[in-house]
Protein backbone atom coordinates (compact mmCIF):
# COMPACT_ATOMS: atom_id res chain seq x y z
CA UNK A 1 0.00 0.00 0.00
CA UNK A 2 1.22 3.49 -1.40
CA UNK A 3 3.12 5.11 2.16
CA UNK A 4 0.53 8.39 1.88
CA UNK A 5 -2.38 6.20 1.89
CA UNK A 6 -1.00 4.54 5.29
CA UNK A 7 -0.45 7.88 6.59
CA UNK A 8 -3.75 9.46 5.37
CA UNK A 9 -5.43 6.35 7.49
CA UNK A 10 -3.60 6.57 10.40
CA UNK A 11 -4.12 10.35 10.31
CA UNK A 12 -7.82 9.69 10.22
CA UNK A 13 -7.53 6.77 12.71
CA UNK A 14 -6.59 8.85 15.56
CA UNK A 15 -8.81 11.82 14.75
CA UNK A 16 -11.64 9.46 15.34
CA UNK A 17 -9.60 7.97 18.15
CA UNK A 18 -8.93 11.04 19.99
CA UNK A 19 -13.00 11.35 20.04
CA UNK A 20 -13.92 8.25 21.23
CA UNK A 21 -11.30 8.02 23.96
CA UNK A 22 -12.94 11.31 25.50
CA UNK A 23 -16.11 10.36 24.99
CA UNK A 24 -15.11 6.88 27.40
CA UNK A 25 -12.54 9.05 29.26
CA UNK A 26 -15.49 11.87 30.08
CA UNK A 27 -18.30 8.60 30.63
CA UNK A 28 -19.82 9.34 34.52
CA UNK A 29 -18.62 5.63 35.40
CA UNK A 30 -15.01 6.27 34.19
CA UNK A 31 -13.47 6.71 37.63
CA UNK A 32 -14.70 3.13 38.66
CA UNK A 33 -13.23 1.83 35.44
CA UNK A 34 -9.93 3.41 35.93
CA UNK A 35 -10.29 2.28 39.30
CA UNK A 36 -11.20 -1.71 37.85
CA UNK A 37 -8.37 -1.45 35.22
CA UNK A 38 -5.03 -0.72 37.83
CA UNK A 39 -6.59 -3.55 39.87
CA UNK A 40 -6.25 -5.70 37.12
CA UNK A 41 -2.94 -3.70 36.17
CA UNK A 42 -1.83 -4.46 39.62
CA UNK A 43 -2.15 -8.19 38.98
CA UNK A 44 -0.26 -8.74 35.85
CA UNK A 45 2.48 -6.36 37.27
CA UNK A 46 3.05 -8.62 40.44
CA UNK A 47 4.30 -11.32 38.20
CA UNK A 48 6.94 -8.90 37.40
CA UNK A 49 7.99 -7.96 40.86
CA UNK A 50 11.25 -6.96 40.84
CA UNK A 51 12.02 -5.71 37.48
CA UNK A 52 12.28 -2.13 36.42
CA UNK A 53 8.89 -0.79 35.14
CA UNK A 54 8.43 2.25 33.03
CA UNK A 55 5.29 3.86 33.46
CA UNK A 56 4.29 7.15 31.59
CA UNK A 57 2.46 10.76 34.03
CA UNK A 58 -0.94 10.31 32.36
CA UNK A 59 -1.84 13.57 30.23
CA UNK A 60 -5.03 14.74 28.06
CA UNK A 61 -7.44 11.65 28.06
CA UNK A 62 -5.32 8.96 28.96
CA UNK A 63 -5.99 6.36 31.82
CA UNK A 64 -3.53 6.97 34.34
CA UNK A 65 -1.28 3.99 35.69
CA UNK A 66 -0.25 5.76 38.43
CA UNK A 67 -2.15 3.53 41.50
CA UNK A 68 -0.71 0.50 39.64
CA UNK A 69 2.82 2.02 39.21
CA UNK A 70 3.11 3.08 42.60
CA UNK A 71 2.04 -0.30 44.40
CA UNK A 72 4.70 -2.00 42.20
CA UNK A 73 7.61 -4.30 43.97
CA UNK A 74 10.03 -2.66 42.11
CA UNK A 75 12.05 0.05 40.28
CA UNK A 76 9.67 2.34 38.52
CA UNK A 77 10.77 4.84 35.62
CA UNK A 78 8.71 7.30 33.24
CA UNK A 79 9.54 7.79 29.51
CA UNK A 80 11.81 11.07 28.39
CA UNK A 81 11.42 12.24 24.92
CA UNK A 82 14.93 13.55 24.25
CA UNK A 83 14.97 14.35 20.61
CA UNK A 84 12.33 13.65 17.65
CA UNK A 85 12.51 10.68 15.70
CA UNK A 86 14.58 8.75 18.72
CA UNK A 87 14.24 6.44 20.85
CA UNK A 88 12.41 7.20 24.44
CA UNK A 89 14.84 7.32 27.78
CA UNK A 90 13.25 6.38 30.80
CA UNK A 91 14.01 8.38 34.26
CA UNK A 92 14.57 6.79 37.27
CA UNK A 93 10.97 7.45 39.10
CA UNK A 94 9.62 7.36 42.68
CA UNK A 95 6.03 8.62 43.93
CA UNK A 96 6.13 12.12 45.15
CA UNK A 97 9.64 12.90 42.81
CA UNK A 98 9.94 16.76 41.83
CA UNK A 99 8.51 17.04 38.21
CA UNK A 100 8.92 18.87 35.48
CA UNK A 101 7.30 19.80 32.36
CA UNK A 102 8.84 17.57 29.37
CA UNK A 103 8.36 17.37 25.71
CA UNK A 104 4.71 17.68 24.36
CA UNK A 105 3.62 18.29 28.36
CA UNK A 106 4.53 15.36 29.71
CA UNK A 107 5.94 15.54 33.77
CA UNK A 108 9.43 14.17 33.73
CA UNK A 109 11.37 13.86 36.79
CA UNK A 110 13.58 16.87 37.94
CA UNK A 111 17.00 14.83 38.67
CA UNK A 112 16.94 12.60 35.50
CA UNK A 113 18.73 9.62 36.09
CA UNK A 114 18.50 7.20 33.14
CA UNK A 115 17.71 3.63 33.61
CA UNK A 116 16.33 0.46 31.33
CA UNK A 117 13.21 -0.91 32.03
CA UNK A 118 12.19 -4.40 31.34
CA UNK A 119 8.36 -3.78 31.47
CA UNK A 120 6.61 -1.06 29.98
CA UNK A 121 3.14 0.17 30.74
CA UNK A 122 2.25 1.72 27.23
CA UNK A 123 -0.55 4.24 26.51
CA UNK A 124 -2.40 4.70 23.37
CA UNK A 125 -5.52 5.73 21.51
CA UNK A 126 -6.59 2.72 20.19
CA UNK A 127 -5.63 -0.91 20.48
CA UNK A 128 -7.18 -4.03 18.60
CA UNK A 129 -7.22 -7.92 18.92
CA UNK A 130 -4.18 -8.62 17.30
CA UNK A 131 -2.41 -6.24 20.07
CA UNK A 132 -1.24 -3.62 17.89
CA UNK A 133 -1.76 -0.14 19.13
CA UNK A 134 -2.17 3.44 17.42
CA UNK A 135 0.01 6.07 19.30
CA UNK A 136 0.18 9.66 18.89
CA UNK A 137 2.22 9.43 15.53
CA UNK A 138 5.93 10.17 17.03
CA UNK A 139 6.76 6.29 16.80
CA UNK A 140 8.89 6.87 19.73
CA UNK A 141 7.38 3.94 21.44
CA UNK A 142 7.76 1.70 18.37
CA UNK A 143 11.50 2.47 18.14
CA UNK A 144 11.74 2.26 21.79
CA UNK A 145 10.12 -1.20 21.92
CA UNK A 146 12.19 -2.57 18.75
CA UNK A 147 15.43 -1.95 20.48
CA UNK A 148 14.92 -3.09 23.71
CA UNK A 149 13.31 -6.22 21.90
CA UNK A 150 16.52 -5.92 20.20
CA UNK A 151 18.78 -6.15 23.29
CA UNK A 152 17.06 -8.59 25.23
CA UNK A 153 13.71 -9.85 26.51
CA UNK A 154 10.84 -6.95 27.57
CA UNK A 155 7.33 -7.13 27.70
CA UNK A 156 5.18 -4.28 26.78
CA UNK A 157 1.48 -3.86 28.45
CA UNK A 158 -0.77 -1.38 26.38
CA UNK A 159 -3.07 0.43 29.56
CA UNK A 160 -6.63 1.50 28.25
CA UNK A 161 -9.85 1.20 28.79
CA UNK A 162 -12.24 -1.48 27.06
CA UNK A 163 -14.38 1.54 24.81
CA UNK A 164 -10.64 2.35 22.99
CA UNK A 165 -10.65 -0.92 20.89
CA UNK A 166 -11.33 -0.87 17.05
CA UNK A 167 -12.06 -3.61 15.02
CA UNK A 168 -8.16 -3.29 13.21
CA UNK A 169 -5.43 -0.56 14.07
CA UNK A 170 -3.63 0.54 10.56
CA UNK A 171 -0.03 -0.09 11.03
CA UNK A 172 2.86 -0.12 9.05
CA UNK A 173 6.24 -1.97 8.58
CA UNK A 174 7.37 0.11 12.10
CA UNK A 175 4.65 -0.59 14.28
CA UNK A 176 5.86 -3.06 16.76
CA UNK A 177 3.11 -5.25 18.61
CA UNK A 178 2.40 -5.21 22.38
CA UNK A 179 2.51 -8.48 24.67
CA UNK A 180 -0.71 -7.80 26.26
CA UNK A 181 -3.46 -5.02 27.21
CA UNK A 182 -4.80 -4.60 30.15
CA UNK A 183 -8.60 -2.56 30.37
CA UNK A 184 -11.44 -2.53 33.20
CA UNK A 185 -12.25 -5.77 31.90
CA UNK A 186 -9.19 -8.14 32.39
CA UNK A 187 -6.28 -8.47 30.46
CA UNK A 188 -5.71 -9.74 26.79
CA UNK A 189 -2.38 -11.31 25.81
CA UNK A 190 -0.95 -11.60 22.39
Amino acid sequence: MDADVKTAQKLAARKAAFAARKVVFGADDAFGRAAAANAHLSAVLAGFAGHVLAGYMPMRTEISPLAAMHGHQGALCVPVITAPATPLRFAAYREGAEMTEGAVGAFIPADLAYVTPTVLIVPLLAYDGRGFRLGYGGGFYDRTLEGLRAAGKVTAIGFAFAGQEVGEVPIDGNDQPLDMIVTENGCLTF
